[in-house]
């Protein structure tokens, strides 16, 4: 419940060295809207409030902004106890000086609290609000103002205006008729002692690990902003709604589709905030680390959504950019690349993605069955696994026609068919070739759990002639080469070649008779990634850069191949900790953490990438949520291992 609510909560602690009482007063104000051109349609209005419940008393001022689509109440609060006055502004003009505000505050510490509602704005008038709380602070003393925002919108329209979605998730708890502000701050302010609790105890086990750097702390907890400052939607079902209404035309055949949705909502995030289209899902790959570890229904819904556009297909035709060829929107058993913009009608209308036909991507139905895996192991919810196991051998049924030559290995188109988008591979490829026989594994182990002896042989016998082919066609004895193309740049380094061996070792099934890739080549490959794509990229400050040439220079044949993944980084830190290489890890994580954070001064807008000088792409971006992969690579190797997990020992100085 709370997890859902849209709420924000200011708190000030005010000490009062003198040795005399001093009076106090904070005023916290806010613009009637969100700073478009809408502020300024006419209409809006606002009027004080106090909402009392279980004693408990706040009071503020509600802005109501009466847009024809997508109309919202905000609300500015503070919480009346003994000792605290709360006292407001209804209206004033945010555009002027605000001197009359200041000075009405500045005579007495108050502000005038109009009663009654103010007047509707006038079209191109913009207004404003004030709430101020006070109260006398005694010598050497000290007290507690708190103060709150919420904003209530629970039906929405997404940019074709085509279907209104009812309710937002947190409309299950506080209604839906568009009067929850009040209720909402009275609840943000008399629980958020209690919120304070349990971040501080699920976040004290990490703070307290004398073992772990500060910066990993900070840029573990704070890189999950994404979760909420994504463009993220959380609807709940319309309450009509029926499973056929979810599975399509093709009818899904997911027997817990509508249970789960019903249960946890639809739950979407963008990309990144300038690549506006919703779970994008080559990317929450990397990203899902942070939802199944710490919102694992969320998890599962958005699962089902992916799944449910697995066995429906859209007709349509629609022009691509990179090639210039026309293709159908959608084809039936491929895993979308997103499930939508939100422009348009996310959820009704997948594959907003105009770059490339991505039903000829080789990674997109390799990284859902990876998912699928992943959330069992991470879960144990074995109904979720046999739910989507249908789905799993459609998508890697669909994956086999990319092995022309039946070796047992998917080969790659001679474009940029991945997630790296502009970076060509061709033939057989480390990144796609390892997702590939990772895929089998788990498809192997998911069939042994869910009792499916024929699939199980199947796969086997695909993955016996799989590893076979990768070893033999990509192993240069030191690391696996970009692609067997035979190209200028086919022996390049990538960073991100472990990626299948990454989601492997989270699984579990990176040793033993689950073993795929020789461990000796593992690790070779990722000392030779932290040799040249890290320590000779920047001086070994700057994480690691996606492509390296064998002679210490950065890959230059595209755009993607001389940047550093922020997300990528994290994932090849939390392979190397899997692997055993501790130190290598936090040493290439910290160099990436430490340019974003420090050098770029872009906390809280982790970019999708950056290069050595100058440049960098796309802020704001859902990939480096993978900074929780490396948590469950520590973890896990603490519960293996008696001995604590070392940092490095000397700091990287950016």
């Amino acid at each position: 419940q709370d997890s859902s609510l849209p709420v924000g909560v200011f708190i000030w602690e005010v000490e009062n060295g003198k040795d005399e009482d001093v009076d106090v007063s904070i005023m916290f104000s806010l613009q009637n809207g969100t700073g478009t051109k809408e502020d300024r349609s006419g209409g809006h209005w606002n009027e004080p409030f106090a909402f009392e419940k279980d004693c408990e008393r706040v009071a503020g001022v509600l802005l109501h902004h009466c847009t024809h689509v997508n109309p919202f109440t905000l609300a500015i609060s503070a919480r009346e106890k003994a000792g605290t006055g709360v006292i407001h502004l209804t209206a004033f003009n945010p555009t002027a000086s605000g001197r009359e505000v200041w000075q009405d505050l500045l005579q007495d510490g108050r502000l005038d609290s109009p009663a009654g509602k103010s007047s509707l704005t006038e079209k191109g008038e913009v207004t404003a609000a004030a709430v101020c709380a006070s109260c006398r602070v005694p010598a050497r003393g000290h007290r507690t103002l708190e103060l709150a925002l919420a904003w209530d919108m629970p039906r929405v329209y997404f940019g074709s205006k085509e279907k209104l979605h009812l309710s937002r998730r947190y409309t299950r708890f506080f209604g839906s008729g568009g009067d929850a502000a009040p209720a909402l701050s009275h609840h943000a302010l008399t629980h958020y002692e209690e919120w304070e609790r349990k971040i501080e105890a699920w976040q004290k086990p990490i703070l307290e690990n004398s073992q772990l750097p500060s910066w990993y702390k900070s840029a573990l907890f704070n890189e999950l902003y994404f979760v909420t400052d994504g463009g993220t939607i959380w609807v709940e079902l319309p309450p009509d709604c029926h499973a056929e209404d979810l599975q399509g035309p093709a009818g899904a055949g997911l027997s817990h589709l509508l249970p789960v949705l019903r249960e946890y909502g639809r739950f979407a995030y963008l990309e990144g905030q300038e690549y506006r289209m919703y779970t994008t899902y080559d990317v929450h790959f990397c990203a899902s680390f942070a939802l199944v570890m710490l919102w694992p229904k969320l998890q599962i819904s958005l699962q089902y959504d992916i799944a449910v556009t697995v066995v429906n297909e859209d007709v349509q035709p629609r022009q691509y950019l990179m090639c210039g060829q026309t293709a159908q929107v959608k084809l039936k058993n491929v895993v979308p690349h997103d499930i939508g913009d939100p422009g348009d009608e996310p959820w009704q209308r997948v594959n907003a993605y105009l770059v490339h036909d991505t039903a000829d991507w080789k990674d997109l139905n390799l990284k859902f069955v990876l998912q699928v895996y992943c959330d069992y192991y991470l879960t144990r919810d074995s109904v979720d696994l046999r739910d989507m196991w249908p789905v799993c051998q459609a998508v890697m049924e669909s994956e086999l026609k990319f092995d022309m030559d039946n070796d047992g290995l998917i080969k790659n188109g001679g474009f940029a068919d991945q997630t790296y988008d502009a970076w060509v591979v061709n033939g057989a490829s480390a990144y796609c070739g390892r997702l590939w026989l990772a895929a089998v594994c788990v498809m192997c182990k998911m069939a042994e759990v869910l009792g499916d002896a024929e699939i199980q042989q199947k796969y086997t016998d695909i993955l016996s002639k799989g590893k076979e082919a990768f070893e033999r066609m990509l192993w240069n004895g030191k690391y696996y080469n970009y692609d067997s193309s035979g190209s200028d740049t086919s022996s390049s380094i990538m960073s991100d070649q472990c990626a299948g061996q990454w989601f492997l070792g989270a699984c579990g099934l990176d040793q033993g008779e689950f073993e795929v890739f020789p461990k000796s080549h593992v690790v070779s490959a990722l000392k030779t990634i932290f040799e040249k794509n890290v320590m000779s990229f920047a001086g070994g400050t700057m994480g690691a850069v996606n492509g390296m040439r064998p002679d210490g220079v950065p890959d230059t044949s595209s755009v993607q191949s001389n940047e550093v993944w922020i997300g990528v980084v994290y994932a090849l830190a939390a392979t190397m900790i899997q692997e055993g290489l501790v130190e290598e890890g936090f040493r290439t994580v910290e160099g990436c953490d430490r340019t974003v954070w420090e050098l770029l001064g872009m906390a809280f807008q982790t970019p999708e990438a950056y290069r050595e000088k100058k440049v960098y792409r796309s802020l704001a971006y859902m990939r480096p949520l993978s900074i929780w992969s490396v948590q469950l690579a520590l973890e896990r190797r603490a519960s293996q291992a008696p001995a604590p997990v070392q940092s490095p020992q000397v700091p990287i100085q950016p």
